[in-house]
C-alpha cells in the first residue's frame, strides 16, 4: 500500500484483508477520496450469517444488490433476487462501457470486464413475463395466509381451524375455491356439526375471511394458488460452466399488492428451510436470498408471525443460506431480526424532518464505533453508489467501519429489453414444466359431489382425536398423502415457522397424545423427519 495512504485509511483497510475468497465491494472513502489500494471485501464463508442493505430512495441499493449478486454467481453460488421496480433484470446481459462506470472504476482500481449473469426470470402466478410461481393454499398455511389476508390473531386462529379440518378429512386444499369451500361448508348446519368436537367457526368470522378470499380473487392474487407447485429445490441450481444461476421474480405487476409478495418470499424460506439439510458453516453458501422492500414484511404483522420470521432467520443460516435483507432504515427490521444479521452495506440517509434526525441516530448506535469517521456526518453526505460497511471477518468478528465507495457492476445497470426477457423466459427449460396451471380433484369437487348426495352420512371425526373444546387454537398441518407422487419433492411442512407453533397449546395438547395419527403426523412436520419422496 502508498505511504501516501493515511494511516486511518490503513488501519481500515487491514480489518478487510481477508486470505480466503471474498467478494470486492469497494475502497475505503475518507474525506471524498477513494483510496483504491484499500479495498473493501466481505469473505464469501460468513455470508450465511445474514446481512443488510440499507438507505434512502435513490442512493443505490438496487446497484448494490446487483454488485454482489454477479459476484457470487462467478463464485458458483446462485442467488435470488426480487425486482420490485423491474430494473435488475438486466443481471442478465453484459454491462455499456465507458462514461461513468470507467471512471467508478478507475477510482476504486476495478478491473470492469463486461459480463453478464445465468439467470432464471419469474413472476408469481404469471403476473408478468416470467415463469409462473405457484404454492397450494395447503403448503402456504393458515399462519402466511392470514397476513396476506390481514386477518387480527381470533380469525387467524379460526383459519387454523380450517386447515386442521380439511387435513383430517383428506380435502386437499390446492388453490382458493377449495379453502372457500371448506369455509362455506363448515358454516353450514352439517358443518357445524362436524366442528363440535374441535371448537367452532363463528358466522362472522367465516363472513371476514371469505370477503378477504374473494377481495384477493378478484385482485388477480387468485393465480399465485394452485398447481404445479414450484420445487424451491431450482433455486439451488447452477449453469454448466459452474456460476451460479441468478433467479428474478419480477414484482411491478403484484405492486399494489405487497402483502402477497412480501408473504410469498416468506414461504420461500420456510420451504427451504423444510427441505434443506443442516450443513453448518460452508465455505460459501448455498444460496443468498435478497428480500427488498423488507419493511412491507414487517408492517401489521401478527406476534406469532414476528416470531416465526425471527425463528426462521435464525435457524435457516445452518442450512447454508444466506438471507439479506433491504429497505430503508434499520429501524424498518424487528430487533431480534436485526441482532442477526452480521453483514451491513449503508448507503445514505436523509434527515430533513424530526423523524428522519432519530432514525439517522438510531442507525448510527447499530455500527461499531469508530475513530475515523463521524458517522452521522458521514451517513447524511454520502454520495450514490457510496455506503457504510462492516462485515464479519473470517474469525467472526465485526470489521472497522468503512465508508466505501462501490465498484461499479459488470451487468446492465437497468432493466433487459422486453424482447429479450421473453426469449429467455420462452428458452428456459423451466417453462414447460410451470407454465400451465393444473386444476386436480381436490375440496371444492370432493364437497360439491358431497353436496349432491344428500342421503350421504358425515364423516364421522373418531374419538380420539377429537380437539378438547378449551384448546380451539389452530395447527400446522402435513400435506395430504394423495398429494405424493411419484418423483415429486419430499413431502413439505411449514417447519420455518417453528416458533409460532412451538408456543402453540393446541400442539402441546397433541403431543401429549403422541400415538394418534395426528399427533405422530405433527411431530413429524415439526421436526423434519416426515419428507417429501423424490
Amino acid at each position: 500500500m502508498s505511504a501516501a495512504v493515511p494511516s486511518a485509511v490503513r488501519e481500515i483497510a487491514d480489518g478487510y484483508a481477508f486470505t480466503g475468497p471474498a467478494l470486492d465491494l469497494g475502497a475505503v472513502l475518507l474525506d471524498g477520496t477513494a483510496y483504491a489500494g484499500a479495498p473493501v471485501r466481505v469473505p464469501l464463508g460468513v455470508l450465511n450469517r445474514h446481512g443488510l442493505v440499507a438507505g434512502a430512495t435513490g442512493t443505490g441499493k438496487t446497484k448494490t444488490l446487483q454488485l454482489i449478486a454477479e459476484q457470487l454467481s462467478a463464485q458458483g453460488v446462485p442467488v435470488f433476487l426480487a425486482d420490485i421496480k423491474g430494473d435488475v433484470s438486466g443481471v442478465a446481459a453484459p454491462g455499456e462501457p465507458g462514461g461513468r462506470t470507467a471512471a467508478r472504476a478507475a477510482e476504486v482500481g476495478q478491473d470492469w470486464q463486461a459480463r453478464g449473469c445465468p439467470a432464471e426470470f419469474y413472476a408469481l402466478g404469471g403476473l408478468g413475463t416470467g415463469i409462473p410461481l405457484r404454492a397450494t393454499v395447503t403448503s402456504f398455511g393458515p399462519l402466511l395466509l392470514s397476513k396476506v389476508l390481514d386477518l387480527n390473531e381470533t380469525q387467524e386462529s379460526s383459519l387454523g381451524l380450517v386447515f386442521h379440518y380439511a387435513d383430517r378429512q383428506g380435502l386437499e386444499l390446492y388453490d382458493l375455491k377449495d379453502l372457500t369451500a371448506v369455509i362455506t361448508f363448515l358454516t353450514s348446519p352439517e358443518g357445524k356439526a362436524e366442528l363440535k368436537g374441535i371448537g367452532g367457526l363463528s358466522a362472522a368470522t367465516a363472513g371476514v375471511i371469505l370477503r378477504s378470499l374473494t377481495l384477493l380473487e378478484n385482485e388477480g392474487a387468485g393465480a399465485f394458488f394452485g398447481e404445479p407447485e414450484f420445487d424451491t429445490a431450482e433455486l439451488l441450481r447452477r449453469a454448466e460452466d459452474g456460476r451460479g444461476v441468478v433467479s428474478v421474480l419480477e414484482l411491478p405487476a403484484v405492486q399494489d399488492r405487497p402483502r402477497l409478495f412480501s408473504t410469498f418470499l416468506m414461504w420461500l424460506l420456510a420451504d427451504l428451510y423444510q427441505e434443506l439439510p443442516e450443513v453448518g458453516d460452508l465455505d460459501r453458501p448455498k444460496l443468498v436470498f435478497f428480500f427488498d422492500e423488507a419493511h412491507l414484511l414487517f408492517k401489521g404483522a401478527s406476534k406469532a408471525f414476528l416470531e416465526a420470521i425471527t425463528q426462521t432467520v435464525r435457524l435457516i443460516r445452518s442450512k447454508g443460506v444466506g438471507i439479506f435483507f433491504v429497505t430503508q432504515t434499520p429501524k424498518d427490521v424487528p430487533g431480534d431480526v436485526l441482532a442477526q444479521l452480521g453483514n451491513r452495506v449503508q448507503h445514505a440517509l436523509r434527515a430533513f424532518t424530526p423523524d428522519d434526525a432519530k432514525a439517522l441516530k438510531a442507525t448510527v448506535s447499530t455500527f461499531p464505533k469508530s475513530p475515523a469517521y463521524d458517522l452521522g456526518e458521514v451517513l447524511t453526505s454520502l454520495g450514490t453508489g457510496e455506503a457504510v460497511v462492516t462485515v464479519l471477518s473470517e474469525k467472526g468478528a465485526p470489521t472497522p467501519v468503512a465508508a466505501t465507495r462501490l465498484r461499479a457492476p459488470q451487468s446492465l445497470m437497468g432493466p433487459l429489453d422486453p424482447a429479450e426477457l421473453r426469449a429467455a423466459v420462452d428458452g428456459s427449460a423451466l417453462t414447460g414444466k410451470y407454465r400451465d396451471a393444473v386444476d386436480r380433484e381436490s375440496a371444492y369437487e370432493k364437497l360439491a359431489a358431497r353436496a349432491a348426495r344428500p342421503e350421504a352420512e358425515p364423516v364421522p371425526v373418531p374419538a380420539e382425536e377429537r380437539e378438547p373444546q378449551e384448546r380451539r387454537e389452530p395447527v400446522e398441518r402435513r400435506e395430504p398423502a394423495e398429494r405424493r407422487e411419484p418423483g415429486a419433492r419430499r413431502e413439505k411442512a411449514d417447519a420455518g415457522l417453528l416458533g409460532s407453533l412451538l408456543a402453540n397449546p393446541a400442539l402441546k395438547s397433541f403431543a401429549r397424545s403422541a400415538g394418534t395419527q395426528l399427533g405422530r403426523e405433527i411431530s413429524r412436520s415439526l421436526f423434519g423427519t416426515s419428507r417429501r419422496r423424490r
